[in-house]
């Protein structure tokens, strides 16, 4: 195909049974999904399970051991970075330090040979709102401002595809809460494919409107972020997608429309809709939000004014108390020996005074749990990691 026909592919982007090994070691397992055009999608996943190599294999930067990357119908497996409509922005921005910010965003339409560069980098620059800084050198920028101009400068290019590495990596917390806000407004906007890498769950689920979970090369789970985080599908998910409570335990009956579940000697119930596992062993969870301290097995006056009725409780010790502003978080011990994690909002003007060690029950509604399949993931607390004893 002529180069120039890469670069007008047009569509959606399909990654299909891509593989890619280094050596003995395969960074990506037999990749399969859809990213649909004009979409905002997030790779999630700790370092080393795949997600870089994916975007790197994506942006031409490696080449598939096997499988096909195509945009629409156009198979760009095999072909160069500069022959594809896509562009990345990295972590580092890269910028042209010698040159000026709208000269760093017409530097592409220039290399192009486009008369008109300089008008399509002003509407870049108005578009990520910097056009008051054209005219400064990078190093006079603050990292949020150097992070629009890397986004303008690529999309200036009117990329099918831009890619993101981690590109809030560098910025401190608050800069980097106002850019994912950013980010999401930009891609709206442009109406491009935006493809995010990242590790940090937070800035997944803010932006993107599809999270895929990576572990091991492979997709664990996808789907949109609200529906990633209140049903997991596995342990790992479960655990890397937020905080969960995780217990083992054995199905031991139905209950109507719920399973039981002893948890070493607790009996909880989990929605027959919302468990993997029939029959056998299962790992029981529970969102540290959804989880209320009591002083005793009966529900507080606070919990009974606001007409909630909880199905389900268990004995426990207070180990921490951490006060966190818009809500209190409670590390206690349950019967496992597991430590469980419980998020109270500060609504009152007296909060339940609680202090390492002392006896409290857990209450939450039997509706929001979940059961996952007890595949041998890693839970602290629960299962060691491979090579260790349990505690």
């Amino acid at each position: 195909m002529a180069k120039g026909g890469f670069r007008e592919a047009k569509g959606d982007l399909r990654i299909e049974d891509v593989t890619k090994s280094f050596g003995d070691f395969t960074a990506v397992d037999d990749l399969t999904l859809v990213v649909p055009r004009g979409s905002f999608f997030a790779l999630l996943g700790p370092s080393g399970c795949g997600k870089t190599t994916t975007l790197r294999m994506v942006a031409g930067l490696e080449q598939p051991t096997r499988g096909r990357i195509l945009i629409g119908d156009t198979d760009l497996t095999g072909s160069r970075p500069y022959e594809r409509p896509v562009n990345t922005v990295f972590q580092s921005y890269a910028l042209f330090p010698h040159l000026t910010v709208r000269d760093n965003v017409a530097f592409g339409p220039k290399r192009r040979g486009e008369k008109d560069a300089q008008r399509l980098a002003d509407e870049a620059l108005n578009l990520v709102q910097l056009p008051h800084l054209a005219s400064r050198k990078p190093t006079q920028l603050s990292g949020g401002q150097q992070q629009r101009v890397a986004v303008a400068r690529a999309l200036v290019n009117r990329p099918e595809v831009l890619l993101l590495d981690e590109p809030l990596g560098a910025l401190d917390l608050k800069l980097r809460r106002q850019m994912q806000v950013e980010l999401k407004r930009i891609q709206t906007e442009v109406g491009l494919t935006f493809i995010h890498v990242t590790h940090d769950q937070e800035e997944a689920m803010t932006m993107a409107d599809t999270v895929a979970v990576m572990n091991l090369g492979r997709i664990e789970q996808m789907g949109p972020p609200a529906q990633m985080y209140d049903l997991p599908s596995t342990a790992f998910v479960a655990n890397f997608v937020g905080q969960s409570n995780l217990g083992q335990g054995r199905i031991t009956g139905r209950d109507g429309d719920f399973v039981v579940v002893d948890v070493n000697g607790s009996t909880v119930k989990i929605p027959s809709a919302r468990c993997a596992v029939t029959s056998g062993e299962v790992l029981f969870g529970i969102r540290p939000e959804k989880v209320h301290l009591a002083r005793s097995s009966d529900i507080d006056a606070a919990i009974r004014d606001r007409k909630v009725a909880f199905g389900d409780d268990m004995r426990a010790t207070v180990l921490d108390v951490s006060f966190i502003g818009v809500a209190t978080q409670y590390l206690v011990r349950v019967p496992s020996g597991a430590t469980w994690s419980v998020y109270e909002q500060n609504l009152d003007v007296d909060p339940i005074d609680l202090k390492p060690g002392d006896p409290v029950w857990l209450e939450w509604d039997p509706a929001h749990a979940f059961g996952v399949a007890a595949d041998g993931t890693p839970i602290p607390g629960i299962t060691p990691a491979p090579g260790q004893d349990a505690p």
